[in-house]
Order: structure tokens, then C-alpha cells, then sequence
């Protein structure tokens, strides 16, 4: 079997250029290319496509020949495996410092995941078949969930009838009084409505503000 490593790494994401820049990519024509040594005299080079396709060649210096060995599953031999590792741990350093990950339809829905993910390290959960774009964050401590992002209709919310993410936090009882009464904001869809809020994931509220209610939610269940 011959693995595609980049599709396998770079599902879900989504390419930031001016990261790649930062990271050592050279545009060059139409692509962006970047170029590491390996063991044992290999090299590999990366293009990054403008349209985000992320491809890797590596290459046998003393021979200036392509190797593919690495990509060939049933290669388990010490000298591919090694390769292969080291090609592994590149691409995703890339995708860690360089993209944004696309685990729900809205681009904020995407940029709060991606604060978690940088903060705390916590992935969102897909626990329920039928609804397979609700994804559950949980403190890795002590398993409590501390934020739910879930696609919805608004009418289930709003009077209005269209699909929508929305963000579910934990909050004092006080906070939530406070906020009870701002655009964006809603009484907790399918949650304890005294100790969580639902939040409009469309740029209504700015991801500094809902991070930091993110923020607020972790430590309330961090306590528990």
C-alpha cells in the first residue's frame, strides 16, 4: 500500500501562508517550498500548493534520485521506518505551527477550536453518530466538559431558520444574568440553563470575549 502521509496529516486543515513564510517556505512561481535534511544523506522538500495541497518528495543525495521507499506500508525495515518518522514528525510540526484546523463548518467555530487546542491541548469529541458536527471539549484531568460546539437551526434558539454553530459554556450564575440579555447570547440550548449560556458562533461576539468565557468554563470545571 502506498500512503499519502500529506493527506493523511494535513485532513482538516487548513493552510495560513503568511505562517508559512514565518516557518522558511520560499514562494516560488505558484507553489511554496521548503527543504530539510534527513538521516543518512536524504533530503525533503515540501510544495505547498496556492490552493493548499501540500505535497513531499524525499531525495537520495548521494544518488540526486527520488526515494519512495518510505511510502510503501509494507516497507518495515529499520532504514524506511526512520524515514518515514522523520518525514511524519516534519509535516506535522508544519501543520502544528502553520494551519488552522477545520473540525466544524464556520471559520469562528474553527478559530475557538484552534485557541483551545493551543491552550489546553484538548481536541473536540465526536461522541454521537447522529450528530456527527457536535463536538464535546473536555478537561483532560478530570473528563468534565467545559464547551460544546454544535450545528443547529437557529429557529430551535431564535425565530429565525437557518443553520448555525453555536458554543455551550459553563458559567456563575451571575455571569449569566449579566449576559442574558446580549445579541448573540441565548438561554443554554439543551443544557442546564441556571449553570450554562449558548453562544452564536458568527462574529457577533469576538473570539477574545468568548475565549475568554472558554476560559472561565475550564476553570469552573477544573474545580469540580
Amino acid at each position: 500500500m502506498f500512503l499519502n502521509l500529506e493527506k493523511e496529516i494535513f485532513e482538516k486543515s487548513k493552510i495560513e501562508f503568511k505562517k508559512l513564510r514565518s516557518y522558511g517556505f520560499k514562494k516560488q512561481g505558484n507553489v511554496y517550498i521548503y527543504s530539510k535534511n534527513l538521516s543518512n544523506g536524504f533530503r525533503l522538500d515540501i510544495e505547498v500548493s496556492l490552493n493548499g495541497v501540500v505535497h513531499g518528495k524525499v531525495y537520495d543525495l548521494a544518488f540526486q534520485e527520488e526515494y519512495i521507499g518510505y511510502r510503501i506500508e509494507e516497507q518495515k525495515g529499520k532504514f524506511a521506518s526512520q524515514i518515514r518518522e522523520e518525514v511524519k514528525e516534519i509535516l506535522l510540526d508544519i501543520k502544528k505551527k502553520c494551519t488552522l484546523s477545520l473540525f466544524f463548518t464556520t471559520k469562528q467555530a474553527n478559530r475557538i477550536t484552534n485557541l483551545i487546542l493551543e491552550k489546553y491541548g484538548d481536541f473536540p469529541e465526536f461522541l454521537w453518530k447522529k450528530y456527527p458536527f457536535h463536538g464535546v471539549f473536555r478537561n483532560s484531568k478530570n473528563q468534565k466538559w467545559y464547551a460544546l460546539i454544535m450545528k443547529i437551526d437557529l429557529n430551535k434558539i431564535d425565530k429565525i431558520s437557518k443553520e448555525v454553530e453555536i458554543l455551550n459554556i459553563k458559567l456563575e450564575k451571575e455571569t449569566i444574568k449579566n449576559l442574558s440579555n446580549r445579541k448573540g447570547i441565548y438561554e443554554a440550548y439543551h443544557m442546564n440553563k441556571q449553570n450554562w449560556i449558548t453562544i452564536l458562533l458568527d462574529d457577533t461576539i469576538s473570539d477574545q470575549e468568548i475565549f475568554k468565557y472558554v476560559e472561565k468554563s475550564y476553570d469552573l470545571v477544573k474545580k469540580e
